[in-house]
């Protein structure tokens, strides 16, 4: 993964000069709220100055509580040299040939805007004062910026940025890989804590998320998937439904999952969603589910259990003779892990609203991935992804599930067979859980050699997970590079497969989520054999500070020792407590070390506080956000843990109906209190969605072990 990702000189400004002096863009939803009297404000695809002086930026990525809504227009107004005071934000559509990515996942949105945003503003801030320079007549290297004004320190002559808006979108726009960014020590934005642009409208319940969508003329849909993934429409009968006053039909549909031709979701539509969802009562609705019915989670219990009693059917890295070391060591330590599937459990359920008129479609869509979600809808429309608009709502909660686009391929067949209708589709809490794109469940069987000296000799672990053909399914995948594998000279990380019928897709921190737990919890085992604690096993093994090879990002061994020793440090750690302790894990560009303090009263599970140290490089955008983002993956992560989550599976289908099914974090559950600590280093900065969650899952288990004496390999534990 890079740093940054480039953004076109096109892309920045879609020029066009209208009357020889108006900068106009393509379309977007920051110029669509523009006037003509406005409209030569604008100066690029993400800024306009109003007249007031203050000045709206569009923020172009999908806002899903992760705080980039606020976060991308800081780095813009930063080197436009603003004051926070004056900055309005505006959610743009989709439209990545104008804003380039727009997406949210994986943690990105930092390392790949760092650089192209704070262009973006350097390149406003050079129009305005070239502009103020040449009616000045002056020479621009002159003129400084502060608070939305161009100022001459010699003449005392200052201009707002609103005065010289209309002679700045004159301006012949600058080369963004040629302007200048400021010095981190000049920052005033940057590293100042922001709260979030929507936050007072959440708490009064104004709409802002994909469920709110209200259009004029506006029907409802509710879907009926088939109960057994994979499964597909028969046959139906919708007479009874039709039958029905304010039902207005019933559109089969292929929801993407099943092949083309196959329909496996019949939505039926209908003046209000109640009624919608109440006429599923009268669907006759045949189901050919032959192919997939036999899937259960006993099943796969079973089908791991066959794989570990033959080798591994294929090797994601090896390296030296494991075996042989193996066999030479001192002391031979073995284990079998397992964590199960889980469902992302959003609290806004899946929904979308389509209108598609005069061969175009327009959607309003909660996605992490509006661009993957117009490829697919336009697909199974028959339309072209051009014919598309996306407006991109708020999204109440997705932790990866919006990241697949089903919702949005549903809405916009079921749109283009009601054409002139905005339809809005929208699953219910039982649709959501048993039609979800599930995190996979794992098993792993461990085996660890140390010397005579506890120095780790050989590492193997047999992983059995889901796949086809030879390759895992959507992640499934185990990392070639999972520590502590690069630090081994003798390494064998083997991996087989099994089928299933299940959609699965990237939950928070994917992969990390659950090999965290794995490998650092077995770890811990491992460093206990060697008469160590954890953190002291890690120092040892990490050796000195340099970097590593890995699949996606290096790892750098000096960062994971220093967000070791600052959590130790500030968590007071003196070794093996009973009811502390410790996991470390790197992903998604960031290092985390975390303490556990836990107590239990009349058999009582309690988290008393959780000690956090992070590198996310040299800069913390938004301290406000950043310390929010990571107590919300300490909680999620916690809530992953200790409270029951496991989705379960029978007959092909998955049984959770709702949150009595598959249990969240509540507030009397939660720590007491997270301490949080970031470690400032000399690299870029990079993103906090994720990597604070994989530790808190193997700290809170080495916790319980410290404390009762037991070892709890298996996921949700089961404290007793």
């Amino acid at each position: 993964m890079t740093g940054t990702a480039a953004l076109s000189r096109r892309s920045f400004l879609v020029a066009s000069v209208a009357g020889g002096a108006v900068l106009t863009l393509d379309a977007s939803v920051v110029l669509s709220m523009t006037t003509p009297a406005e409209s030569s404000n604008v100066l690029n695809a993400f800024v306009r100055i109003n007249a007031d002086n203050t000045v709206t930026i569009g923020a172009k990525n999908p806002e899903i509580g992760q705080g980039v809504k606020v976060m991308l227009p800081m780095l813009i107004a930063e080197e436009m040299d603003l004051a926070w005071e004056q900055v309005r934000i505006e959610q743009t559509d989709a439209d990545e040939k104008l804003y380039g990515v727009q997406t949210a996942g994986g943690s990105t949105a930092t390392p790949r805007n760092w650089i192209p945003m704070r262009q973006v503003g350097a390149a406003a801030r050079g129009m305005l004062v070239m502009a103020a320079a040449k009616k000045w007549g002056v020479d621009p290297a002159t003129l400084s910026t502060a608070k939305g004004a161009v100022i001459q320190t010699s003449s005392g002559k200052t201009a707002t940025y609103a005065s010289l808006a209309k002679d700045a979108a004159a301006q012949t726009p600058p080369d963004l890989a040629k302007v200048t960014l400021k010095d981190p020590a000049a920052f005033k934005i940057i590293g100042t804590s922001k709260p979030g642009v929507d936050v007072p409208k959440i708490v009064k319940g104004e709409p802002l998320y994909g469920i709110d969508t209200r259009v004029p003329g506006m029907v409802h849909g509710a879907v009926m998937k088939c109960p057994a993934h994979g499964g597909t429409v028969a046959s139906f009968d919708d007479a009874a439904v039709k039958a029905i006053p304010g039902v207005l039909g019933v559109v089969a549909v292929n929801s993407g999952f099943v092949p083309e031709g196959k329909t496996d979701t019949l939505v039926i539509v209908a003046v209000s969603w109640w009624k919608a969802s109440k006429a599923r009562e009268k669907l006759a609705v045949k189901w050919d589910t032959a192919a997939v019915a036999g899937f259960s989670t006993a099943k796969y219990e079973a089908d791991a259990a066959k794989l570990f009693a033959a080798p591994a059917q294929t090797s994601a890295f090896k390296s030296g003779d494991p075996d042989g070391a193996l066999a030479k060591a001192a002391k031979v330590i073995t284990a079998d892990y397992e964590y199960p599937f889980l469902a992302h459990a959003s609290l806004e359920p899946q929904n979308c609203t389509g209108l598609f008129k005069d061969g175009k479609l327009e959607l309003w869509a909660p996605s992490q991935s509006p661009a993957n979600g117009r490829a697919e809808t336009a697909k199974f429309c028959g339309l072209t992804p051009d014919d598309l608009t996306i407006h991109l709502t708020r999204i109440g909660g997705g932790f990866g599930r919006r990241l697949l686009n089903d919702y949005m391929v549903i809405a916009g067949q079921v749109a283009k067979a009601m054409p002139g209708k905005p339809v809005k589709v929208l699953f219910d809490r039982t649709d959501d859980f048993r039609h979800d794109f599930y995190r996979p469940a794992g098993w792993h069987r461990l085996t660890a050699g140390l010397g005579a000296d506890g120095t780790l000799t050989a590492f193997k672990d047999h992983f059995a997970t889901f796949g086809t053909d030879g390759k895992p399914v959507r992640a499934a995948q185990m990392n070639p590079a999972e520590y502590p594998a690069q630090v081994v000279p003798n390494v064998d990380l083997g991996v087989s497969y099994m089928a299933t019928n299940l959609a699965t897709g990237w939950l928070r921190a994917p992969s990390s989520n659950a090999m965290a737990f794995v490998f650092q919890s077995f770890l811990d085992e491992v460093a206990e054999a060697a008469g160590l604690d954890l953190p002291e096993f890690m120092r040892r093994t990490l050796g000195d500070p340099r970097e590593l090879p890995g699949e996606r990002a290096k790892f750098h061994t000096g960062r994971a020792r220093g967000v070791i020793d600052a959590v130790c440090k500030t968590a007071g750690w003196k070794g093996r407590e009973k009811g502390r302790g410790f996991g470390f894990y790197f992903c998604h560009l960031g290092y985390f070390a975390e303490v556990v303090d836990i107590s239990m009263t009349d058999g009582v599970l309690k988290v008393d506080k959780v000690w956090v140290a992070g590198d996310i490089g040299a800069h913390v955008i938004n301290p406000l956000n950043a310390m929010n983002q990571t107590h919300g993956c300490v909680i999620e992560g916690l809530g992953q843990a200790m409270i029951g989550q496991k989705i379960v599976q029978e007959a092909g289908a998955i049984t959770a109906e709702n949150f009595g099914d598959f249990a969240l974090m509540r507030i009397d559950a939660a720590p007491r209190e997270i301490a949080v600590e970031f470690v400032k280093t000399d690299f870029p900065p990079t993103g906090l969605g994720e990597p604070a969650l994989p530790p808190v899952i193997p700290a809170l288990a080495n916790a319980i072990y410290t404390l009762t004496g037991k070892r709890h390999r298996r996921l949700p534990l089961e404290v007793v």
